[in-house]
């Protein structure tokens, strides 16, 4: 192991924690310990009129400690909160022996310590709630000093834990310093078990589909690509799960969805990271509208469990999720607020429209994404609250069955909030001689450079040939929307572990 340097803080700690071993204390004990009680759990049931909580086993980090002569006051952090604990000389020292309170305690413990907690609850004279310690035993031996977080007389936090390098680096001691952190991952898990309420109540079965894939489908998207060495050939890490989900729909599931973790080889900013979770559900026998309201339900509901309100303060906007959204054709947004109507241009017309509204471009860029061009620069940020962008051009949906009415159009749509993609949904293509003439077109924009165009699945093609009934599909990022129901800004903010560049270790 390569040499570190310590600073004087941390060779004291280890000072401390090779006198603990002398006193034949262990600084790391076996995992086993007692514990009965939570600090949240104390607050909530101890009535000093009962008399109860007069056996509580509580263990946590030493937070703060006061010390005065024999008897001293501390806090406590556990997994639900702080409470302040009474530590008296002579009470966990009954006999001659006063190792335990004037070395241990006093000298050899410090912040950031996990100790355990024998005793009984009690009021102090100044109305605050404590454990008085009957017993302490030392459980972990901290050797970093943890950050204090301070806050002043109004409450207002200062010297706080809070460059955003060094808490996603190290997100164990934003855990810990940050109590706020933790209840964003709180509510996301929240939001997962009501989306898994919801899809299970209709009747859908939640599937497990491959990471390591022959051909990366689904979507457009760079992979990234490994090896497998026993097969000797290249393997792509899932960019969606669409396909697999679609060929058990062809195996006779009526309903099935998947919380996927997925991968895309592309660029980091607020809302994207290349590791990210995505929920995709396919339902047999209904089309996008149907899933418009389903969606919106789901919306409402999740926006009820975590704030008992359907009205979401996302930064500056108060977004309201009720259902009943507006719904937008794409083609008609772009006529709205670029002012052009692109209906029936083809790609040399698209070139020079974005040339006209001074939207960038790349050479190898087809009909679709020069329409998603100009649409991105000119329609998103007027999309605050909840709208359905609905009919995409068929060219910027392979997988999607052609608009019913309009066969230039596909039954698509993506729901937009606050300027940002929220969801992706179709009336899934089961044409299998259609949906082959599409991958074809992927294949040959692949071909002049785009490497993000989908390959030609030639097995989920022979899986439609078989029939899929007809289907509505959905994809949604978990981590934006728990961006969007929390109120993060940063989806580095509802991830534990954001990818980052490696960082130098001595």
């Amino acid at each position: 192991m390569a040499n570190i340097e310590l600073s004087e803080q941390e060779i004291i700690r280890r000072e401390s924690l090779a006198k603990l071993r002398e006193l034949g204390i262990n600084p790391y004990p076996a995992p086993l310990y007692p514990v009965n009680s939570t600090a949240k759990g104390i607050a909530s049931e101890y009535d000093p009129e009962k008399g109860n909580c007069q056996d509580v086993c509580i263990a946590g980090r030493i937070m703060s400690r006061r010390i005065m002569g024999a008897a001293s006051f501390g806090e406590i952090q556990d997994s639900t909160g702080r409470i302040q604990i009474y530590v008296k000389r002579d009470e966990i020292c009954p006999g001659e022996d006063k190792t335990m309170y004037n070395t241990v305690w006093k000298k050899l413990l410090d912040i950031g310590d996990i100790i355990g907690i024998k005793g009984f609850a009690f009021i102090t004279q100044t109305g605050q709630l404590s454990v008085h310690a009957k017993e302490i035993t030392v459980l972990s031996k901290s050797l970093r000093v943890l950050p204090i977080v301070k806050t002043d007389a109004d409450g207002k936090v200062y010297d706080g834990f809070s460059d955003p390098e060094l808490r996603y680096r190290q997100r164990y001691v934003d855990l810990i310093v940050n109590p706020q952190v933790r209840d964003v991952f709180v509510q996301r898990a929240k939001i997962i078990a009501t989306m898994r309420e919801y899809f299970n109540e209709a009747g859908c079965l939640e599937v497990e589909t491959p990471i390591l894939q022959s051909i990366p489908g689904g979507a457009t998207a760079r992979p990234f690509i490994t090896h497998h060495n026993a097969l000797d050939i290249d393997l792509y890490m899932r960019i969606a799960n669409e396909l697999y989900l679609k060929r058990l729909i062809v195996g006779g599931y009526d309903g099935v969805y998947e919380f996927a973790k997925d991968f895309r080889n592309e660029g980091m900013d607020k809302t994207h990271n290349p590791e990210f979770t995505c929920m995709e559900i396919y339902v047999a026998y209904k089309d996008y509208i149907w899933m418009m309201e389903f969606v919106e339900k789901m919306l409402e509901k999740i926006a009820l469990t975590l704030h008992g309100t359907t009205k979401v303060m996302i930064g500056e906007n108060e977004i309201d999720f009720k259902a009943g959204y507006r719904r937008l054709p794409m083609l008609q947004a772009i006529k709205e607020y670029a002012g052009v109507d692109i209906a029936g241009m083809d790609v040399d017309q698209l070139r020079e429209t974005c040339k006209k509204l001074n939207v960038e471009i790349e050479p190898s860029m087809g009909e679709g994404k020069l329409i998603d061009a100009i649409f991105g620069a000119y329609c998103e940020e007027h999309l605050i609250e909840p709208t359905f962008i609905t009919d995409y051009p068929v060219a910027m949906s392979p997988l999607t069955k052609r608009h019913r009415s309009d066969p230039t159009l596909t039954e698509r749509f993506e729901l937009f909030v606050c300027g940002k993609e929220l969801c992706n949904a179709y009336s899934e293509l089961n044409d299998p001689i259609d949906q082959l003439e599409r991958f074809e077109e992927q294949a040959a924009l692949k071909s002049h450079g785009d490497d993000e165009a989908m390959f030609i699945d030639f097995d989920f093609v022979r899986a439609l040939e078989y029939g899929m009934p007809p289907t509505s599909g959905l994809g949604m990022g978990i981590d934006r929307l728990t961006m969007f129901m929390t109120g993060q800004t940063t989806i580095q903010d509802v991830l534990f572990f954001p990818q980052m560049r490696p960082e130098k270790m001595l």
